[in-house]
């Protein structure tokens, strides 16, 4: 079994940390694991992605040029990964930000308010676990519980009090998602 994964958006939105979660969850559960970010110079508001592929055989490459599941916080990475998702692939994306409705008619596609439910919840920052959630009604490659314990890995001590509303906006993104497929 082997998954792979494109999360892409603006840097600031938290794609490459949505990445880096899945990449410590599959990790946790003994899987084989990459994660290679890609980014531009600027601190924020530059173009931001990552590719995760977790396996539970060796990895040959970080590359993923079709990824199984793509996760869009924004409309130019819309544009950039819309046609990359595989055959019967899922397509996630952002539909607070993004207005433009994807046009794949072979691909599963996914409209999350992200941005609408982080808000909801008090917290827009939480965008990108509530993208964390609706990518994990997706797939099977890794487990609520592993994602749990790798948003407590990423976060640690110091954010701990961020725990309980990250945790509620993965369940309500992998609600939301699962309330489509």
């Amino acid at each position: 079994m082997e998954g792979k994964f494109i999360f892409a958006g603006f840097g600031g939105q938290g794609v490459l940390t949505a990445g880096q979660i899945v990449a410590l969850a599959g990790m946790i559960e003994d899987k084989s694991v990459t994660w290679m970010p890609s980014y531009g110079p600027e601190m924020r508001g530059g173009a931001a992605n990552c590719s995760v592929v977790v396996s539970t055989s060796l990895v040959g490459s970080p590359i993923v040029d079709v990824p199984d599941t793509v996760v869009v916080m924004n409309k130019p990475s819309l544009d950039i990964f819309e046609n990359s998702v595989a055959k019967n692939g899922f397509l996630i994306y952002n539909e607070s930000l993004i207005s433009t409705k994807p046009t794949r008619t072979d691909i599963t596609i996914l409209p999350i308010p992200c941005n609408q439910i982080a808000k909801d919840l008090g917290n827009v920052k939480v965008a990108n676990i509530v993208s964390l959630g609706a990518f994990l009604a997706t797939t099977d490659t890794v487990t609520m519980d592993s994602l749990i314990a790798g948003l407590k890995d990423k976060f640690g001590e110091s954010k701990k009090h961020l725990f309980d509303v990250n945790i509620e906006a993965l369940n309500k993104g992998y609600e939301f998602a699962k309330s489509l497929i």
